[in-house]
């Protein structure tokens, strides 16, 4: 059945007005808010129903210093690695570890071998299923008006050992969640001009490879979501100072 139209263009809204954010304010998430958050990940669809994804909820202050201090290790050496864009990369603001209110990790469980369906000639479907999870996350706490951040800056092995991972458990995402004082207008990296969105154009073929397709998919819009996505291609982000949850005071989904 479909949804109604203010339905569909709250999704498509929450899809276009969500943002990498590195922004936070100390400002507590409501536990509620984080369990609904949570949920939303967990039911992500995956690869033969695999559920690869894990989440470890970091709470103690020693582990979340120490995870940053991962996190600004690998910033260094990335900035070494990018040559002539070292400075202007280490301009960039590209984690909120110490600020956000709830800090998460994402991992990939252990004996994720044993999951042939669907992976045996790609078996990175697993990280593509986790991947799934997150952005369900961010869509629900972009909707709730929180904001998340996705950092990969670390070093695998070592932050298995600090969270005490089992061997074959792999991390991929430390997330920070929380309140922010103002949504970006545009994705931060191309507010500062590190890179721009690509043309859908150049991301969409038909029946090969570099074959243009027939499909407009960048014309004028006509769904119910027109106004959300008229409003992402101008730059403006009709919410941008949203800084309370929605629905805060409801009760805890079980």
């Amino acid at each position: 059945m479909r949804f109604d139209d203010s339905d569909i263009a709250a999704v498509y809204r929450a899809i276009f007005e969500r943002r990498d954010m590195r922004h936070f304010t100390p400002a507590p998430v409501d536990p509620a808010v984080l369990a609904r958050l949570l949920r939303a990940a967990h039911h992500a669809p995956s690869v033969g129903f695999m559920q690869p994804w894990r989440f470890i909820r970091v709470t103690d202050p020693a582990l979340r210093t120490a995870i940053h201090a991962l996190v600004d290790a690998e910033r260094r050496a990335t900035a070494d690695a990018l040559g002539e864009r070292q400075d202007e990369f280490m301009r960039l603001k590209v984690e909120g570890v110490r600020e956000c209110g709830e800090l998460l990790v994402v991992a990939l469980a252990d004996g994720r071998e044993r999951h042939v369906f669907g992976r045996r000639t790609l078996p990175e479907m697993d990280l593509a299923s986790a991947a799934c999870a997150i952005q369900n996350m961010w869509l629900a706490a972009r909707a709730e008006g929180l904001g998340m951040g996705w950092v990969s800056l670390f070093d695998v092995d070592a932050l298995r050992t600090l969270l005490r991972m089992p061997d074959g458990a792999k991390p991929i995402a430390v997330l920070c969640v929380g309140h922010v004082d103002a949504f970006y207008a545009k994705p931060m990296l191309e507010q500062e001009r590190w890179a721009a969105r690509m043309p859908i154009e150049a991301c969409l073929f038909e029946n090969g490879w570099s074959d243009p397709a027939a499909i407009d998919a960048a014309g004028s819009p006509s769904s119910p979501a027109d106004v959300a996505d008229a409003a992402t291609e101008t730059g403006t982000d009709s919410a941008s100072a949203s800084t309370a949850s929605v629905g805060g005071s409801r009760e805890r989904i079980a």
